[in-house]
């Protein structure tokens, strides 16, 4: 199984873990990979999420040997084994806990900033990387852990040696690790998308998380799985395009992605918006608009029309789905994707219900622009002048109803801390109310 990127990778690793379900569970990533992998678990089980914090005090002459770990409260796990072995003194052991101490510190402050940390006292803990090699921070967190009073401790991670999960064994109640290829040379290799994580990036989903705790009623609620959660194949004409479908259960309806070009699919950006979609209670279809051989083709990825010709063949598609039905239907573009989301919905009927355009380039529409009816939201960043011109113009063609939003300090791709989340937000907002007004809820009869 190769994973699309850490997202993926967390909502595979959920479904092996639940059997946690209805249990007082509190799920643990491991800065900075382990957490978007840790957020996906988390909001599947309707579980709280914090992170697991912990540094291996390691030999000074061999780094690598460990000795100990700390943890977070002043925690300390020593191996007096080791330390005998290697002869420490008393003033080694303390120089290099300083020194780890004084690291530790920064990434708690990084992480969590001023939020204290979720008891572990009495409960499943569940630690949660993007995968492990040696397994020698794993095993440090679930020693803190132990510490910190967990009840039981559940090791989670998409990929990993067959020796070193057999290893972690020792240290955890459970080990689940959905992959042990054989040879292992690297975590990355099983991923398609392996960027770094930044503190930042790990920090901004922590705060999302800790914003929305899982109510009383959520461990029910993530009891009952989404309506849907696969990969399909839409069909556009004679063209087949992968595509990931979520469809909550109970949903307020469906929006459908068109990316940019230079982008796909497995775009982390949108795949951000979407989970907060996705929590929302809306229903999210990513997809690919063009084969893998036309993405590589100037030609393809800037001709709109066939773009929008794919997404209302897809749309047509879609409502010929059970699941969706008479559902509404929205389109979210993000950059010449909001043109081929702007196009469709002006050559569709009035079954679009709304779009958002994420750092888009609506000017791509042309004439058509004036044609869309569907309530559109146009989302720029302030620092993206070139694009927030064009979207000025834009909107002064758009006849339906509109709003353009400009997020201070963003640039095109939103990479500022807590910009996305803004966008994610923004985009929720519209599609819910817009939503609502194209489906009100029917009378419950009585």
């Amino acid at each position: 199984m190769l994973f699309s990127d850490r997202v993926d990778a967390g909502r595979h690793l959920a479904q092996r873990l639940r059997h946690l379900r209805g249990e007082d569970v509190v799920v643990l990533g491991l800065p900075r990979g382990g957490v978007p992998v840790a957020f996906e678990v988390a909001r599947q089980l309707g579980a709280p999420l914090d992170v697991i914090v912990v540094r291996k005090l390691g030999v000074p002459f061999q780094p690598e040997l460990g000795f100990g770990a700390i943890g977070e409260g002043g925690v300390r796990v020593r191996n007096e084994h080791v330390v005998s072995v290697a002869s420490l003194t008393a003033d080694q052991i303390a120089e290099v806990e300083a020194a780890e101490r004084a690291e530790l510190d920064r990434l708690v402050r990084a992480m969590r900033a001023d939020r204290p940390p979720v008891p572990l006292a009495g409960r499943t803990v569940v630690v949660v990387d993007d995968g492990l090699a040696t397994g020698s921070t794993a095993r440090a967190a679930c020693q803190v852990v132990k510490v910190l009073g967990a009840r039981r401790i559940v090791l989670a991670v998409p990929v990993a040696p067959a020796a070193t999960v057999a290893a972690l064994r020792r240290d955890a109640d459970e080990v689940i690790c959905l992959q042990t290829p054989d040879p292992f040379f690297a975590i990355g290799e099983w991923y398609v998308d392996f960027a770094q994580i930044r503190d930042e990036e790990a920090a901004a989903l922590l705060a999302r998380a800790a914003a929305t705790p899982p109510r009383a009623d959520d461990t029910a609620a993530a009891g009952r799985r989404p309506a849907v959660d696969e990969e399909v194949i839409a069909q556009a004409g004679r063209i087949r395009l992968p595509g990931h479908l979520v469809i909550p259960p109970r949903a307020g309806g469906v929006v459908v992605f068109a990316h940019g070009s230079g982008s796909s699919r497995h775009s982390s950006r949108n795949r951000l918006v979407a989970d907060a979609l996705n929590q929302a209670g809306l229903g999210t279809l990513l997809v690919d608009l063009l084969t893998a051989d036309e993405e590589s083709h100037r030609a393809f990825v800037f001709n709109i029309q066939l773009l929008a010709g794919r997404l209302a063949d897809i749309t047509g598609w879609l409502r010929g789905r059970p699941d969706v039905g008479d559902l509404p239907i929205g389109y979210f573009g993000a950059s010449t994707g909001a043109a081929a989301a702007l196009w469709a919905a002006a050559i569709a009927d009035d079954s679009i219900a709304a779009i958002v355009s994420r750092g888009g380039r609506p000017d791509l529409a042309g004439d058509l622009l004036a044609s869309v009816r569907a309530p559109t939201l146009l989302i720029v960043g302030s620092r993206d002048e070139t694009v927030c011109d064009l979207n000025r113009q834009a909107q002064q063609q758009l006849t339906c109803q509109n709003t353009l939003a400009v997020v201070p300090g963003a640039t095109h791709l939103f990479e500022e801390p807590g910009a996305l989340d803004t966008v994610a937000g923004l985009a929720r907002d519209w599609f819910t109310r817009h939503f609502t007004a194209a489906h009100p809820a029917q009378p419950v009869p009585g």
